[in-house]
């Protein structure tokens, strides 16, 4: 396993900011680590990167304990954190071969991350006249430059615009080829997009561990409907397995069905039955971010 995590458990005075958490991400994983704020997410990321210590329980990262093998599991790491701590004043390779001396690595690493991030471009300038993203690039590279196992990032797309988004995105995608990441975001859509597994903890409490996949695959299905003419939502209620029926607009229904049968041949039955024409019939899955707030309220 890249990262174990059993029964951490972490207080700040009497606010309970983790409580018995446990969890382990094997190796070439991209992980998104989601929950509200103040769930507890940065401070377990504080405790891999062995900035906090956990008042009980126990993690290692690549068999490192966090506790004993400090050094050893700073080496395996490279973290992004929230805000990202950057020299303004610096050159970006200034900056780089700062890094380079703090992880004692050859400066000729330096020219490989800086390809490797998209900082080609803008390597000659001060970091101070980035934009956001070209600096969140900054910070991946030097999170990239000791070549670690594991890359923990939190909120590495907070303030991007759209454009920059995408391409962090396609860069997180391109290192976990490689590599294990676990990635802190408040963006339901960047998770969709580059993970492949989400842990999700509410109240310092881990609520759901699981690929994307199995989240989605819940006794419960959503059937939108438009027919030609108006109808009665008690009727729709009538249909086996309904547990809600909503008209979103005009003649279009959304029901909601608790059972994993496909439910649109009823539906089609139904119109049929009535002398209903249906215009349209779709299927809709639960996206990811109202299968968060389910979990988290």
């Amino acid at each position: 396993m890249s990262i174990t995590v059993t029964n951490i458990t972490k207080t700040f005075g009497v606010q309970k900011a983790l409580d018995d958490v446990s969890f382990s991400i094997k190796k070439g994983e991209i992980v998104g680590f989601l929950g509200p704020n103040g769930a507890g997410k940065s401070t377990m990321m504080r405790i891999l990167t062995t900035y906090y210590k956990a008042d009980n329980g126990n993690a290692e990262v690549n068999g490192f304990n966090v506790l004993t093998a400090e050094t050893n599991v700073q080496k395996s790491i490279g973290y992004l954190p929230e805000h990202n701590p950057l020299y303004l004043e610096m050159y970006v390779k200034e900056y780089l071969a700062f890094n380079a001396d703090v992880y004692q690595v050859p400066k000729s690493k330096i020219a490989a991350v800086i390809e490797q991030t998209g900082l080609t471009p803008e390597s000659h300038k001060k970091i101070g006249q980035l934009s956001k993203g070209y600096r969140q690039r900054v910070g991946l590279a030097a999170a990239l430059l000791h070549d670690p196992e594991v890359l923990i990032l939190d909120e590495p797309t907070t303030g991007l615009d759209p454009n920059q988004l995408v391409e962090i995105r396609k860069l997180i995608r391109e290192i976990g080829k490689e590599k294990t990441i676990l990635l802190s975001t408040h963006i339901m859509k960047e998770v969709e997009a580059v993970c492949d597994r989400v842990i999700i903890i509410n109240k310092g409490k881990l609520v759901a561990d699981k690929k994307l996949e199995e989240l989605r695959e819940t006794e419960e299905q959503i059937i939108e409907v438009e027919f030609d003419y108006r109808v009665e939502e008690q009727l729709l209620n009538q249909l086996p397995h309904v547990s809600s029926v909503k008209n979103i607009g005009g003649f279009v229904y959304e029901i909601t069905f608790a059972t994993s049968k496909d439910m649109r041949p009823a539906v089609f039955d139904f119109a049929h039955d009535n002398q209903l024409k249906t215009l349209q019939l779709s299927r809709k899955n639960k996206n990811l971010e109202s299968l968060f707030s389910e979990l988290t309220h």
